[in-house]
């Protein structure tokens, strides 16, 4: 799954994904970019 990392401004594939639920209740997926180690975000279901 990728998210858009916004500290190298390009879509990377999440390392450690891990599915969460906002507190909204909707699905989300959060992780880490694989190249600058920044947390990246996603919202929606992991597919």
């Amino acid at each position: 799954m990728e998210a858009y990392c916004v500290k190298c401004r390009s879509k990377r594939e999440i390392r450690n994904p891990q599915a969460i639920t906002m507190k909204n209740g909707k699905p989300a997926t959060s992780g880490t970019c694989p190249s600058c180690g920044t947390k990246v975000f996603r919202i929606g279901a992991a597919t």
